[in-house]
């Protein structure tokens, strides 16, 4: 069921006792609907993010920093320390949301997340088309305008682009565009990574890098598994969560 939280700003619903001990983080055009499987035997929190499912869009193109320093409140109807589990989008925020509040944040489990740690095979696959990298060239020299710019990211533009408008879509550029790597590498506690080793929007390969040389990173892959692994393998997500659980 529907409910609000710290004093109606933020939008989301509730499972089991308070107070809940984990915070969860829906991906992009995602809402909380997704982790009522997931969580129906956990204490938790599952809100909606800005933009999405009950929450307005932020007033302005939000990063995902802002997007945590947002939903912090929420911390304070909580146990004194929570594990945050993140989708996509979601565990964007919820990175941030570790590095800044440590002593609130016990744990992360991500999965699908964009952006970790810098990666070859990653990069390789989100680099723009031939023809928008040229016309943004051009729009910089003033042969073109953006007219035809725009055009050519609604031809080439990924499927999450093509839907989005208004402050979303320039939410959206924001966030493709960010690294995690130094807010990661700032949350001093555990992190699980499960990641759906079929993942095209996340590729394997970025949570690989992110636990390269990391003590505190845990990685399962689920082989044949894709993006929505919430959806696909929340049996999964629970294992992880089961592992800090008070």
């Amino acid at each position: 069921m529907l409910k609000t939280f710290a004093g109606g700003r933020l939008f989301g619903a509730q499972y089991g006792a308070e107070p809940a001990w984990i915070l969860a983080l829906p991906g992009w055009e995602r809402t909380h609907r997704d982790f009522d499987e997931l969580l129906r035997d956990f204490d938790a929190v599952v809100l909606d993010l800005p933009g999405f499912g009950a929450a307005p869009a932020p007033p302005q193109a939000w990063t995902t920093a802002q997007y945590a320093e947002h939903i912090s409140p929420i911390l304070d109807e909580m146990a004194p320390t929570v594990v945050v589990v993140g989708h996509s989008f979601g565990g964007r925020v919820a990175v941030h949301l570790g590095a800044v509040h440590p002593d609130r944040v016990a744990a992360l489990v991500l999965t699908g997340v964009p952006g970790l740690a810098r990666s070859d095979s990653a990069r390789a696959g989100r680099k723009p088309p031939l023809a928008l990298r040229v016309a943004k060239t051009l729009r910089r020299a003033g042969v073109v305008g953006e007219a035809r710019v725009e055009s050519l990211r609604r031809k080439h533009g990924s499927s999450d682009y093509r839907r989005a408008t208004g402050v979303m879509r320039d939410v959206l550029v924001k966030a493709v565009n960010e690294s995690y790597e130094t807010p990661l590498a700032a949350f001093p506690g555990p992190i699980e990574l499960v990641w759906g080793g079929a993942d095209d929007q996340a590729p394997v390969a970025v949570a690989e890098a992110a636990v390269a040389g990391r003590q505190h990173l845990h990685l399962v892959i689920l082989p044949g598994v894709g993006h929505f692994v919430i959806q696909e393998r929340p049996d999964a997500i629970v294992d992880a969560l089961g592992r800090f659980r008070p």
